[in-house]
């Protein structure tokens, strides 16, 4: 079942992302950051009262403060790559260096994986690279547009591998904490970013006509948390970040139906390696 969650989470992040990076472009980042995520944990805090009652501890609370801090960085670094760079090249970027991360720090830890396993990650990180090969046209060297790329993808690397150790610290929740170290990383991260914004004088304030498009980027953000969440607590950490990672897929499909970002073959391809890097992960 933790398959299920994975694949689900990876469909949310990817559509939160691409919601996140459209908005990015036509508002401040550190707002759109605030105000997603601030929607994210106004839901969470809604559906609080119907879950079980958990019993978190000490660390589930610590753990979840550090998620809040690499989450949020993580966010708020990739939808300013997201809107500078080409979406469909830069999702990708950061999702190969968020897979690493959590696999190495498993591994380190013990974590034992059948062959055919490491096949399938192998394959999945093989299809993330694919589906980062832009169609657009070279830019100039020393040109603007260059420069913007050079950026993006320097900010994607960082905030895959800040996303990477946000992976690692919700993993390391206990099942007893319930969804507390998911409030406790929201209401961190959202602390953070309104201080940041208030130290560097920006406007927090969302044009009306994008305000819903953000709220429900930070809903599906909530809502992908959750479910990685839920799946990491039932799977090995390797196979359900591997599985969560897939996001750019369907960020890179949104382009394509909404933005008519072109695929390349090479993109085609990679989408197809990621659907069988699933079936040789889950089997």
């Amino acid at each position: 079942m933790f398959v299920v969650f994975a694949l689900l989470s990876a469909a949310c992040y990817g559509a939160a992302d691409f919601l996140g990076g459209v908005t990015a472009k036509r508002a401040n980042t550190l707002a759109v950051v605030v105000v997603s995520q601030l929607a994210g944990l106004l839901i969470l805090l809604a559906i609080f009262p119907l879950l079980p009652p958990a019993a978190p501890a000490r660390t589930d609370f610590l753990w979840g403060a550090l998620a809040g801090v690499t989450g949020g960085g993580g966010v708020a670094l990739l939808y300013r790559a997201l809107a500078i760079g080409v979406m469909s090249v830069v999702a990708p970027t950061t999702a190969v260096c968020a897979v690493v991360i959590p696999v190495l720090v498993s591994v380190a830890l013990g974590e034992r994986l059948a062959a055919t396993t490491f096949g399938g990650i192998a394959l999945a990180i093989v299809a993330i690279i694919l589906v980062s090969q832009s169609s657009s046209g070279k830019a100039e060297p020393g040109s603007e547009a260059d420069r913007r790329r050079t950026k993006a993808f320097l900010l994607a690397v960082l905030s895959g591998v800040v996303i990477g150790f946000f992976f690692v610290a919700l993993a390391q929740t206990s099942r007893q904490a319930g969804l507390w170290p998911l409030v406790v990383a929201r209401t961190v991260s959202v602390s953070l970013f309104a201080v940041m914004a208030l130290f560097a004088s920006q406007s927090l304030r969302i044009p009306t006509a994008i305000l819903p498009v953000v709220a429900a980027g930070g809903a599906l953000d909530m809502l992908a948390n959750l479910l990685y969440l839920v799946a990491s607590r039932s799977g090995p950490l390797s196979v359900v970040v591997t599985l969560a990672s897939l996001y750019p897929a369907s960020t890179v499909l949104l382009a394509r139906l909404v933005l008519h970002e072109r695929l390349s073959g090479r993109q085609w391809v990679g989408v197809a390696c990621a659907l069988v890097a699933v079936a040789v992960i889950v089997q």
